[in-house]
Order: structure tokens, then sequence, then C-alpha cells
């Protein structure tokens, strides 16, 4: 069921296995204390030193204080890329071996795991130092069964990222409308430039540009009876929609290969300054606010624009596709659960502030931001983001595990005109009504 969070932010500013050990005190007590029994916590994350550099920092700032403050804990931590993290989650779930702190992301990616007793209840977090700390629709979306399986950390919209230079060299606008996006679009193929860079081999980020265009043009609700099953992809607005993504494809408004390349590789075509545009969610913010690794006078081109509006199409341009980004998990299996409990806890309490001052990421919890000094694209999104009238959750986080595959397979499909967009849709139905 499509996950619509109606933002009513007063200000989000304002293995598992090895372990041995006998349980520790409760969360709220901070767990384990100095002087008692060793405890190894084994952490598996997706921020590695070279992707996400300020995550990554943070990360290990907050594992340093924490064992500095339980000198009985050690963190062991595996870091891996976001595809290979979710294989790897994968394969230790068949054999029951998941870390004991791990990160997950919400509705029906989780749901596998909380359907196999993998993840353990901790809503209890809720209650004590971490009560009325974050903000409205985000641990709902974590929530199944009247219980909490993971506290978020991010909370995320997907604008259009875009290079403000190469627009200023041709003298385009940001477009607020599709057809004066389009008109950038030929613009800058009849000059050479490569539109939109994409990395389409995961899918999930042609995802985005369905996503959209489906919103704006049938509408969230459309699109969300779609999803539930009470409603069909065949509807005629989202097969435009369908249609729309593959007359982009025609009009070479991507980089060359894109099917065949990752996010990270098809990004690169947009650091580059090859391509003049970049569709992702703001877990990008890092890399164009405070990452060094990263040239400021690259960083000082990067500019945003939301979705643009179809003429005749349902869809706001005030509504985004996002919802709450990554959260962290307990093992329902650790051997060291109150521990991990307590770990998650401590870090969910210092990663607020830091995540948005060391790494311009816009936190799940609130942060009064009134006196921070920030780059002005985070401002700027940030603003826009309390403004919103809907946000639709990432298709292939909100979909069930199979309905998922299905859409992420088809979505690439669509991309490399390996079907057609009524395929496309009967694909959808068929494999949603079989799951009912």
């Amino acid at each position: 069921m499509l996950v619509l969070l109606t933002l009513c932010f007063t200000l989000l500013v304002a293995g598992c296995g090895n372990n041995s050990s006998k349980e520790g005190n409760s969360p709220a007590d901070g767990g384990n204390k100095a002087g008692t029994e060793k405890v190894t916590i084994n952490f598996m994350h997706l921020w590695p030193e070279g992707i996400s550099a300020g995550q990554n920092k943070i990360v290990n700032e907050i594992i340093t204080e924490y064992q500095a403050e339980h000198t009985n804990v050690t963190i062991k931590t595996e870091v891996l890329e976001n595809e290979q993290y979710k294989n790897k989650l994968k394969v230790l779930s068949a054999s029951n071996k998941l870390p004991d702190v791990g990160v997950t992301w919400a509705a029906g990616f989780m749901q596998p795991y909380v359907e196999g007793n993998l993840f353990a209840p901790i809503e209890e977090l809720l209650d004590g130092s971490l009560k009325d700390q974050f903000v409205a629709g985000t641990t709902e979306a974590y929530s199944m069964n009247d219980h909490t399986y993971a506290l978020p950390l991010e909370f995320n919209i997907a604008p259009i990222y875009y290079n403000r230079d190469i627009f200023e060299k041709f003298n385009l606008e940001v477009p607020a409308t599709y057809e004066e996006f389009q008109n950038v679009v030929k613009v800058l193929v009849d000059n050479g430039v490569t539109p939109i860079a994409l990395g389409n081999k995961d899918r999930w980020t042609g995802s985005l540009w369905y996503m959209y265009l489906a919103d704006r043009i049938a509408g969230q609700e459309t699109l969300a009876g779609a999803i539930a099953g009470s409603g069909s992809f065949s509807d005629a607005g989202l097969v435009q929609a369908a249609t729309e993504v593959q007359k982009l494809v025609d009009a070479n408004a991507f980089n060359k290969g894109f099917n065949g390349l990752s996010n990270d590789e098809g990004k690169s075509e947009f650091v580059n300054e090859k391509a003049a545009m970049y569709l992702m969610g703001t877990w990008e913010l890092p890399n164009f606010t405070t990452n060094e690794d990263y040239s400021q006078e690259f960083r000082d081109k990067v500019g945003f624009f939301k979705f643009p509006v179809v003429e005749g199409g349902k869809g706001n341009i005030d509504g985004w596709v996002g919802g709450p980004g990554v959260g962290l998990f307990v093992s329902e299996n650790s051997k060291v659960k109150e521990e991990s409990k307590a770990f998650v806890e401590y870090f969910v309490q210092k990663w607020g502030e830091r995540a948005v001052t060391g790494a311009g990421v816009i936190p799940a919890t609130k942060v009064d931001t009134s006196t921070l000094d920030l780059p002005a694209l985070y401002i700027d999104l940030f603003n826009e983001m309390n403004k919103a009238s809907s946000i639709t959750l990432f298709a292939d986080v909100q979909m069930e595990a199979d309905d998922a595959e299905v859409h992420l397979n088809q979505i690439q499909a669509l991309f490399g005109k390996a079907t057609t967009p009524e395929q496309f849709a009967q694909e959808h139905d068929t494999a949603i009504s079989a799951g009912q």
C-alpha cells in the first residue's frame, strides 16, 4: 500500500553469530557499562568512505565515542556500497546470520525480514531519550503489526539537480512545466551536451523518472491505487507516464549506455560536468555541499528544481517522490540484543545535528538549524520540503518484495525499449494481483 506522507512539520529544522555475552541492562540504562563483561557488536552499514565521506566520518566518530564511554564494548563494522549491501543482507538473512545492528529501508523492503522474525521490535526506544524526537511520519514507515522494527536516520526527497554553468551557457531557464523541460533537453542535445545523467543498472534510479511522470500525469491517488491493487497500471495516465519515459529515451535525453551503468557510474557524468541534470534523492546533498572530495568549484555550480508539472495532468509541483531514508535495525537473533539496542539509541541521538553540519543530510530527528551555518543548497531544499503537499514513498521500497522485483525489472525493460508501455502496465497488474 502506498505510503503517503503529508508533511506537517512545524519545523524539521526549529553477525550475529559469534558474539558471546550475557544480556546487559536495558537500553535506557545504556546497556553494559565499563567494567562488565566484554561485548562485540557487529554493525553493517552502507556509507563507504570513498562514496559517502561525510556519513562515514560521522559513523566512525559516534562509534569511537560510544566505545570510549562503554569500554567493555567493541563495535565491529562491515561497510558496503548500496547494492552490495542489499545483496549481502539477503544472503545473511537466508542463513539467519544478520549483523547485530544493520541498515534497512522502510515498508515493503522491511516486510520479509519482519515476517521472517529477523528484526527485533524496538519501540521501547521511543519511550526513552528519543521520545518525541522524530519528525512526524518517519517512524510510522518502520512500523508493522503494532511494533517498530527500525529507527529512521534520514528523510529524503528527490529533486532534479542541475549544473548552473551549463544552463547559463545555453541561456536555459529552470523549467516549471514538462513542455519547458522537453525544450531544455532538446537544446542540450542539439548542442552536443548530454541532458541527463543516469545509471539504470540499479533500476530504482529509472523508477524515479517513472514515478514522477506517473504522479504528475495520473495523480498520486491513481498511482497509489495501482500499487495497492485497487486500481490498475493500465490506467491511461499511468500508461502515458511509461510512454513519456520512452520518449525521453528516443530524444537521447540520457547518457549513452545508461542501462548498463551503476548509479555511481551514471552520477559521474554529472559530477564530471558531461551531463547537465541528475535526478536523485537528497542523500546526495553531502556530495554537493560539504564533501571535499568534490571541488568547491563544482559544488558551487549545483542547483536544483522540482519535477515540472505536466499540462492537463493531475499532479502538483509541490508533490515529491521520497520518504524516510534508511534506518537502523537490531537482529532478533543477536546474542547481544540489549547492548545493540543501547548502541542504536545512542547512535540516533548523536546522528541528528552532526548529519546536518557534517554531511548535509536531512535527518529524521528534529534539529534546530536556526543557529547553524548551512549551505544555500541545503537550506533551499529544506524549505521546499517543508512546504511539500505530499510525499510518495519510492516504489521499490513500498511494494512487497516480489512485486518490487517485477517493477524494477520492468523499469529497466521500459528504458531499454524491451517492452511496451502497455506490456509494462500488464506485468505490474499481473504481479500485484497474484500477491493479493
